[in-house]
């Protein structure tokens, strides 16, 4: 008889309760092994054999009623045999390690959440600064290199490499995976942050809300950010960043009409809108605020508010939105901000001031796959009457649109602009003029 956590033996089945593990757990159970062994990519290794052993076992006797677990056991096993084969080290202390079932009593004591613990042990010193975010989000949330890369604005073969050094370090430095001291917190918090926004952005290009993978990373991001902030109520970023994922997170079911198509902001309904999670979320800011140490998230969660605010009002305030985007490119500049600015100036001085703020970026190559940008530059250049060239960038962004809903309102808009660049044509034709 099958066990709770199964279906019936067929293949199909076992592979989907598996599956189900992998988007779940994946990389908390990489973690807890790689806190052992220091070599993440080890742990990666027996992890990938434990649910190649799972796919054949599980069809035949059932699934285990905790699934998570007979992985873990399984992936242990193998990684002693394997510490058993080294010619290196002590193979003795390695499989004291490797048996050890849980991180250490003493270290995630402080902290609420297992996965905060390994968000912060990813957070130590000797690694580069600008790998440890997309380490996080690897080998503790689980997200692929596809998306890190995508999030980073560089390929994924860019960053594989990257992690694979990363890695590397940690196996030949002997990097230790340890929960760092509650005093040591703040001043490691920046990266977590980093990585919890990351994987909500994530959940938040599931437009449709019919992707349960990104569904889940939009929830358990909400519920770290929340954690952070129990953890560290007088920390302003971390109320900041909870604060910029209510403000978001509210607006999430108004982003589809009854048809499912589309709905850009500017265009949504404010009363659809998740009133209480805004209030919630205006109330974190006013604490953030009353820390008087302005950072990132602060000022994107402020420029939420501001989108909000001129919804529900129909009051323009762009003079306050371009202020905020300029206070932002100036303490964390990056062409993912200047976009967003190019496209508020565009609608305080008008369409070709926007083009003229996006000119230094025409050949930066991060930009080259981000769909925004080549959507903000289609909707200026029409609307600056530089309709050829509109076409061409639609086009492109059209094609690295990855939801089919965004990819069918951007159809739609390059329609208009092809019938709107017909027109112009006809009348500018002297032959075909009556």
């Amino acid at each position: 008889m099958n066990a709770p956590g199964c279906a019936p033996d067929a293949d199909y089945d076992a592979r989907a309760v598996a599956d189900a593990v992998v988007r779940r757990s994946y990389g908390k159970l990489v973690a807890l092994l790689a806190m052992r062994t220091r070599d993440v990519a080890a742990a990666e290794d027996v992890l990938a054999d434990a649910l190649s052993a799972a796919l054949i076992d599980w069809p035949k006797h059932g699934c285990p009623a905790n699934p998570e677990a007979w992985l873990m056991t399984v992936a242990r096993r193998r990684a002693i045999d394997r510490a058993r084969h080294r010619r290196i080290g002590d193979a003795l202390v390695h499989e004291f390690a490797l048996i050890a079932d849980e991180i250490d009593d003493h270290d995630p004591s402080a902290l609420p959440d297992r996965r905060l613990a390994l968000l912060f042990a990813c957070t130590h010193p000797a690694l580069d600064a600008a790998i440890r975010t997309p380490l996080m989000l690897q080998v503790v949330l689980g997200l692929d290199a596809k998306a890190i890369a995508s999030a980073f604005l560089t390929s994924p073969a860019a960053m594989n490499k990257r992690l694979a050094r990363a890695k590397a370090k940690i196996r030949d430095a002997g990097i230790p995976f340890s929960v760092p001291a509650r005093e040591e917190l703040p001043e490691r918090l920046g990266a977590v942050l980093e990585a919890v926004y990351a994987v909500y952005a994530q959940g938040w290009t599931d437009t449709a809300g019919g992707d349960a993978a990104r569904h889940d990373l939009a929830g358990e991001a909400l519920f770290l950010a929340q954690l952070l902030v129990e953890l560290l109520p007088d920390e302003p970023e971390a109320l900041g960043l909870l604060a910029l994922i209510l403000y978001t997170q509210a607006r999430a079911g108004a982003r589809r009409n009854a048809a499912g198509e589309y709905v850009p902001l500017s265009a949504q309904n404010p009363a659809e809108w998740n009133a209480s999670m805004i209030d919630a979320a205006e109330a974190l800011l006013l604490r953030a605020s009353a820390r008087r140490a302005i950072g990132r998230f602060q000022l994107e969660a402020a420029l939420q508010s501001a989108h909000i605010h001129r919804c529900r009002t129909r009051r323009p305030n762009w003079d306050e939105v371009v202020e905020l985007y300029d206070a932002l490119l100036a303490i964390a500049a990056s062409p993912v901000v200047a976009v967003n600015r190019a496209s508020a100036l565009a609608e305080r001085d008008g369409p070709q001031a926007g083009l003229d703020a996006l000119a230094p970026y025409a050949g930066d190559a991060r930009l080259a796959q981000y769909q925004p940008y080549w959507a903000t530059r289609a909707e200026l250049l029409a609307r600056a009457g530089a309709k050829g060239a509109a076409l061409e960038s639609y086009d492109l962004a059209i094609g690295l649109a990855p939801d089919p809903a965004v990819r069918a309102f951007l159809q739609r808009k390059r329609a208009a602009a092809a019938v709107v660049s017909a027109m112009a044509s006809h009348v500018a034709s002297p032959g075909e003029r009556t």
